[in-house]
């Protein structure tokens, strides 16, 4: 398999705030120096020179922007984004020091590999280090722009020359400087420990810092610095001594350095910030569950009893899954079987004393607790009696596998692999060797092999034939595999840590995980179960990791949390495609990503230690909304930036207050997290309903201590599996509405380039504004000691920098943007007027942009108008998009519905009376209603094709004939029926669903956006 990366916007953001910082400067590319060539002696007469003729060298172009500048262009990123503004320029390395901070799990890698070819772009830089902490994160760095090769390709014409610093291999360095394309070197900080310590002993620092006869007599540390090379730190806190950074800046003499991490010590200038609680709150990463363990001591007794999890069935009542002492002819052994209330274990067990009179009492799926009739009182994931170390493990192993299976067999029907991560404190304890030298199992590896096969076992008639038979092919022994240090003998060793390090430098243990990571993701091969020592705690993930499982007790809580970052990524498909909101939608995406913790430890210790640290690592967040906290920030309005005056910012306060959005502490309140959530928050007053967003986004910024709760959930917890359809669907009225909208459609747009080319110029002529670049200089005096005292400050525009290599290519960039012809874009760019057409002088890159999203709103709207659409060739759609699994979490808050064709229905948000939820139980009860759909959304759901994305409407409704005027209707319901208040993206989809039905069908279904069931009956007789 190949994976599939696609542009999303956050990624999108973070590369850009790196870009604005520079915004202003010009661009030069090809800028030559020249080069060192060296020389060599013939050796023949052992008196003449040589000298090289390879050309000129390549490096980057200075950083013609003033310090002043720089801090400005931040300053404006750290105001639009609610980022604390820095108090000066840090020069830590180069020109300046960035900061882009990003939650593991969200493309990190990607992200500045993107921001090096948009440097390269825009500004002309070409030469990149790269430093990294670990030999791991290198291999895997390197990786990662093997994997990204094409892809940006494709975005940028382009392909980025990278390398792995070897001190063996010079000639790199010759290539690096000599070539003027774009270059990247890689390099780790052991490196600098080895190659790059100046009076190192070591033959590596001996070769970099000597003059060598086959490097023409140079000393190849000149040559790299000769190229002012860009500098980035990936995971700078772990390389922050004073040493390395001094070696940085004197031996690469960077222009400027990025630093990016998950969890910065030392700040410096921070441009992005996407920390945990953004990532999760924007469903970029998989929703963590916990399955904890805990002892607890029944009363008056040492039986052994372990209650695995509470199973609730539609055609059952609730049972317990026991593990217990069973009496067998080889002996006692424990099992594991499903009770429900009045099953005697005594009769069970075989009849093993200790379980004599005992028996079920209750089984709780509310609370998750199994009650015996002796009184006591057991939860999911609690053991009682004789329980030792192998115990917690064997059950710690078995839990894995049981989720395992749960989420493969939904997980396979999707074409997604499954895989399983095993941390381990000896190697010995999965893999040994016997008296011959060959391997064997270890401990762990006997308990996995045998509680597999019996798991396997239980349910494998319980399976679709389709997953039954892939899992047949499979032999337990190669579906797990162990990567670990490997000695000189070849054998598996723990590997080796060294003192002040968290992880190990040994590529032998990671080399296959990371090189072959397309492989392990695909269904070809069997590996499923990985078992690691501490190699794979930092520098490698994986896409599917989907349960990950410590057999090891850890009191240290950044161990922890690195370790559940292994999983964090959201999974891909066969086809290499993200599975993210735009794939399975808002509601599902938590559901196909969910990554379960097997923990050795209780579910409140472990979550506690984990949210601590996510908190500690959090950016630095205000913790109240009050007038100060609005004052001074900016918005987005029109796409111009505001900023919020006193006044304004008194009144966003008071709108809080008012609609109980925050409490008398200024804190976030449960109705504002469910009206955000909802997506139809209270209006603002109409001088404030122009910023809403950027309102709602400094609102939601205030430190929220309920998404550290939301973003954790208890794995024991009762889950409900499934929603069948019921004997709603198999009605006539329904049949009959399923058949007229089960169709598939295709699009074609027909519309004549003058009508765009006159609406795209009257908008811009209208519209198009940009901000002139400007910059301050300050004049200081040295007074009385050491100190300099101000004594002018002088603000002007900062004029067009003349000598640039690189004429910007306006029309080209535009009709690239905006998808166009460059015959179409130059006509726009004619009917511009004179005034409009000089702020490209002002502003090249924000005009540029300007211009290209003006278009693009313009055309959306022409294609609308000119939209067509007819019934495609494509299958009808399977009434299996309806049977969507959905966890205990969601069915609390589902609406037990009457009418529907389903007994539950799942609405957005969580509040009572959100739109959503008041139209389904208006729906529900009212008298003209039959029968009704909640359409599934995205991909794998119902959705409508248009120009601008998929399209799922909301609700499908079949009326009494005689009753209203249509009896077939779909509906979306919205929040507010002014289609000024919804995005143009929104307005045009909902504009082709009802071109779509209310224009060109024939079955008889009609379609409108309704904000209520009355507004619905209202709108039916006007159709």
């Amino acid at each position: 398999m190949k994976f599939n990366f696609k542009i999303q916007s956050f990624q999108t953001e973070a590369v850009n705030a790196v870009i604005r910082v520079f915004n202003g400067q010009p661009k030069q590319e090809r800028v030559t120096y020249r080069r060192d060539l060296g020389q060599m002696i013939d050796r023949e007469t052992g008196q003449q020179e040589i000298q090289f003729d390879d050309g000129p060298g390549y490096r980057n172009a200075a950083v013609e922007l003033s310090d002043e500048q720089i801090l400005k262009n931040i300053h404006g990123l750290q105001a639009e984004n609610n980022i604390k503004l820095s108090p000066s320029l840090v020069k830590e390395l180069g020109a300046a020091s960035l900061d882009v901070e990003m939650e593991t799990g969200t493309g990190k890698t990607y992200v500045y590999i993107k921001t090096m070819f948009e440097l390269h772009k825009r500004c002309g830089w070409s030469k990149y280090i790269v430093v990294v902490p670990s030999i791991a994160i290198r291999e895997g760095v390197q990786k990662s722009f093997e994997m990204t090769r094409e892809h940006f390709m494709e975005l940028y014409g382009i392909k980025a020359r990278f390398f792995v610093y070897n001190s063996s291999n010079l000639h790199q360095l010759d290539e690096f400087s000599s070539s003027f394309g774009l270059n990247v070197m890689i390099i780790n900080i052991q490196a600098f420990a080895t190659s790059l310590k100046e009076d190192g002993r070591s033959k590596e620092a001996r070769i970099i810092y000597s003059r060598r006869d086959e490097f023409g007599s140079r000393k190849p540390i000149d040559v790299i610095k000769a190229n002012r090379p860009i500098i980035i730190l990936d995971e700078p806190q772990k390389m922050s001594g004073a040493a390395t950074r001094n070696a940085l800046k004197n031996n690469f003499n960077p222009l400027f350095s990025l630093n990016y991490s998950a969890t910065h010590k030392t700040s410096h200038n921070l441009v992005y910030v996407l920390d945990a609680l953004d990532a999760f709150r924007k469903k970029l990463v998989k929703k963590i569950e916990v399955k904890g363990f805990e002892l607890k001591n029944l009363r008056g007794t040492d039986r052994y009893l372990y209650v695995a999890e509470i199973v609730v069935d539609s055609r059952k009542p609730p049972r317990a899954r026991l593990e217990f002492e069973v009496k067998r002819l080889g002996g006692i052994k424990r099992e594991t079987r499903l009770l429900g209330v009045g099953d005697s274990l005594y009769a069970a067990s075989g009849e093993l004393e200790q379980y004599k009179s005992l028996s079920i009492a209750d089984v709780d799926p509310i609370r998750g607790v199994t009650v015996f009739s002796d009184g006591g009182a057991l939860a999911a994931g609690t053991a009682s009696g004789s329980v030792d170390e192998n115990d917690i493990r064997r059950i710690q192993i078995r839990e894995t596998i049981c989720s395992h299976f749960d989420k493969e067999e939904k997980l396979f029907k999707q074409g997604i692999k499954c895989l399983s991560l095993f941390f381990i404190d000896e190697v010995a304890k999965y893999r040994g060797y016997d008296d011959g030298d060959n391997e064997v199992l270890g401990e762990y590896g006997e308990i996995f092999e045998r509680e597999y096969i019996a798991e396997l076992n239980d349910r494998r008639t319980l399976f679709p034939d389709e997953y039954q038979d892939y899992l047949k092919k499979i032999d337990v022994s190669a579906t797990h595999r162990g990567y670990f240090s490997i000695d000189r003998q070849g054998r598996a060793m723990n590997s080796a840590v060294k003192r002040g390090s968290e992880f190990s430098d040994d590529i032998s243990a990671y080399d296959l995980i990371l090189k072959n990571k397309e492989r392990l993701l695909s269904f070809e091969e069997p590996t499923r179960f990985i078992f690691s020592h501490s190699a794979l705690r930092e520098g490698w993930d994986n896409p599917n990791v989907f349960q990950i499982c410590a057999l090891k007790h850890s009191d240290n809580a950044t161990a922890k949390r690195q370790e559940v970052g292994r999983g964090l990524r959201l999974c891909v498909n066969q086809s290499g495609d993200r599975q993210d909101t735009e794939v399975c939608g808002e509601t599902l995406v938590h559901e196909v990503n969910k990554l379960t913790v097997v923990a050795s430890e209780s579910y409140a210790g472990f979550v506690a230690d984990l949210q601590s640290k996510i908190r500690d690592d959090l950016y630095e967040r205000p913790t109240k909304a009050s007038v100060d906290y609005f004052t001074n920030k900016r918005v987005s309005v029109n796409g111009e930036i505001h900023t919020l005056t006193v006044l304004e910012a008194a009144a966003v306060y008071n709108y809080l207050v008012r609609n109980d959005y925050v409490d008398d502490d200024g804190a976030v309140t449960p109705e504002y997290r469910e009206a955000i959530e909802n997506g139809h928050p209270a209006p603002l007053k109409e001088n404030l309903a122009p910023m809403a967003e950027g309102i709602h986004a400094l609102a939601q910024a205030i430190f929220d201590p309920s998404v550290l709760k939301d973003m954790v959930e208890d794995g024991h917890k009762t889950s409900i599996k499934e929603n069948p359809l019921n004997e709603n669907f198999c009605k006539r009225e329904f049949q009959d509405l399923w058949k007229a909208i089960n169709r598939r459609y295709a699009y074609t747009v027909e519309f004549d380039s003058p009508e765009l080319i006159e609406k795209s110029a009257d908008a811009l002529n209208a519209n198009l504004r940009v901000a002139e670049l400007m910059y301050t200089t300050t004049t200081g005096e040295q007074s009385g000691g050491m100190d300099l005292d101000v004594t002018e400050t002088k603000t002007a525009r900062l004029k067009r920098a003349r000598g640039s290599s690189a004429a910007y290519d306006l029309i080209g960039k535009i009709a690239e943007g905006a998808a166009l012809t460059r015959r179409t874009v130059t006509a726009v760019l004619k009917k511009l007027s004179r005034e409009k057409l000089y702020l490209f002088q002002l502003n090249p890159e924000e005009f540029i942009q300007r211009v290209i999203e003006e278009i693009n709103r313009q055309k959306a709207a022409v294609v609308v108008e000119h939209i067509s659409y007819q019934p495609s060739a494509e299958e009808p759609y399977s009434h299996d998009i309806f049977n969507m699994s959905r966890s205990s979490r969601e069915y609390a808050k589902a609406f037990c519905a009457r009418k529907a064709i389903q007994d539950f229905v799942f609405t957005d948000g969580s509040a009572g009376n959100s739109v959503e939820r008041r139209f389904a139980e208006d729906i529900d009860v009212a008298e003209e209603v039959v029968v009704y759909a909640k359409l599934p959304r995205g991909p794998k759901g119902f959705y409508i094709p248009t120009p601008v994305g998929n399209y799922s409407p909301d609700w499908a409704i079949a009326f009494k004939r005689g009753t209203v005027k249509h009896i077939f209707f779909i509906a979306e319901t919205k929040g507010t029926m002014d289609s000024l208040n919804l995005r143009p993206i929104e307005r045009a989809k909902i504009s082709c669903a009802k071109k779509l039905f209310n224009e060109i069908s024939t079955t008889g279904v009609k379609y409108h956006d309704v904000d209520s069931y009355q507004t619905l009956l209202e709108i039916m007789r006007t159709l």
